[in-house]
């Protein structure tokens, strides 16, 4: 794969990519910012359900699709868009930049996957769409939605991320591919190889942006965009909206619409949240009891700690129950089984740190329970989240101990609610 660059990379487009420019650039140059936000509901509670009622009579033909678009999505079993997808992809489809700002679980994913996959129907054979993600599970989540929803457009998609081997991302790349999924480091070490050219990239999504940032990600960000043209269109989307994505969004978007679902840092309305005070050394077997019980079908276990995660399987699989673990010590390989198995049902629990906060469908989580209490209360909503997802109900449980209590409150400010206590005779340290 030759990888010089020409003098302009304008000058090497085909008509069509350069039509394609000069549309997002002119919707950019002529279009005001403006905010579009489903209708809001009284009640915390009522956003979401108020944004679908708006939505229920809206289908994914009255979004202006294509046959093969339509088709994939009926073969997904999709009749209906959710409200960020209602609001997002008629304006991406007409080249806005776009802030897209909803809880997580509502279809984030393929409010951007359908416009790109619409915008490279047809298209010339090179790299055109950029999807950066934090994680290497969202990146594979993101991959496999574009599979999905483009099984009839015959475009080719890679996901790019670290922990796996690297002659294999350097083939596909250098052979050439439509789209990029990838973690900004992998990325950066193609870029830095000339593995791969961004100077033909029309659209550049920004994939939870603000747990990016979190995972300090932003010089990588930095780097990568400023290898691409000037005149792309850029999705951001995220949970919430901190400063710091807001001062991103500024740099990299122009004019952008900001369309938004619920509150910014609203916990999913169909999660019902209990608090299990417990003394620390006692937070193992009060796990264990509940487990035991068949109204916890398939659970998602957070722990602070790799170590914890791990001494925690350990306990469950002592307990005669399917366990495994996810974390950042574990191998590439280690987590997409793990992961796989959780799936397939073949683990009824899957005891993760942090990095499974974000990203992860996983259909049928009936609980997630908070080994530890998070630190930061907005990662509450993001760990809850994994459960009650695509209108279906789930239950979060959080162990509380006694210097937990103050970032239980902290989460109670956040999500505007205050959780139930459960006190479970013999573990609640207040008897």
């Amino acid at each position: 794969m030759k990888t010089k660059k020409a003098a302009s990379p304008a000058a090497r487009r085909t008509p069509r990519a350069a039509a394609a420019a000069a549309a997002t650039a002119a919707a950019r140059e002529t279009a005001p910012e403006e905010s579009i936000a489903a209708p809001v509901a009284a009640s915390p509670g009522g956003e979401l359900a108020a944004a679908e009622a708006a939505t229920i009579d809206i289908t994914f033909a009255d979004l202006g699709l294509t046959a093969p678009m339509l088709k994939a999505l009926s073969d997904s079993g999709y009749k209906r868009p959710t409200p960020i997808q209602a609001q997002a992809v008629p304006l991406a489809l007409k080249g806005r930049d776009i802030i897209g700002l909803a809880m997580t679980g509502t279809g984030k994913t393929a409010a951007f996957v359908i416009p790109i996959i619409e915008r490279l129907l047809g298209g010339p054979k090179r790299t055109r769409a950029l999807i950066l993600t934090p994680t290497r599970e969202l990146c594979v989540q993101v991959e496999e939605s574009f599979r999905k929803y483009g099984k009839h457009s015959g475009l080719d998609v890679i996901p790019v991320y670290g922990g796996v081997g690297y002659d294999p991302q350097v083939k596909a790349l250098r052979a050439g591919v439509d789209v990029v999924v990838a973690t900004p480091g992998r990325l950066l070490d193609h870029l830095e190889k000339q593995n791969v050219v961004l100077d033909e990239i029309e659209v550049l999504v920004l994939d939870e942006a603000d747990r990016m940032l979190d995972m300090g990600f932003a010089p990588q960000i930095n780097r990568i965009v400023a290898q691409l043209h000037s005149y792309r269109q850029t999705l951001l989307f995220s949970a919430t909206m901190p400063p710091e994505v807001e001062a991103l969004a500024r740099k990299y978007l122009r004019k952008p619409v900001v369309v938004q679902v619920g509150r910014r840092s609203g916990a999913a309305t169909t999660v019902q949240h209990f608090v299990y005070p417990c003394p620390k050394d006692k937070k193992t077997s009060l796990l264990v009891e509940l487990l035991k019980k068949e109204s916890l079908g398939s659970v998602l276990v957070f722990t602070r700690t790799k170590h914890g995660a791990d001494r925690v399987v350990k306990a469950i699989e002592k307990a005669g129950i399917e366990a495994g673990a996810m974390h950042a010590d574990k191998t590439q390989g280690q987590r997409t089984k793990a992961l796989e198995d959780f799936k397939k049902g073949k683990l009824r629990v899957l005891v993760a740190t942090d990095i499974a906060q974000r990203g992860l469908d996983i259909s049928g989580i009936s609980h997630v329970i908070n080994y530890d209490v998070p630190q930061q209360a907005e990662d509450y909503v993001h760990r809850i989240g994994r459960t009650g997802r695509a209108a279906t109900t789930g239950d979060a449980y959080t162990f509380m101990c006694a210097d937990e209590i103050a970032m239980v409150k902290s989460i109670e400010r956040v999500i505007g609610q205050a959780i139930p206590r459960i006190s479970v005779p013999g573990y609640d340290f207040g008897t």
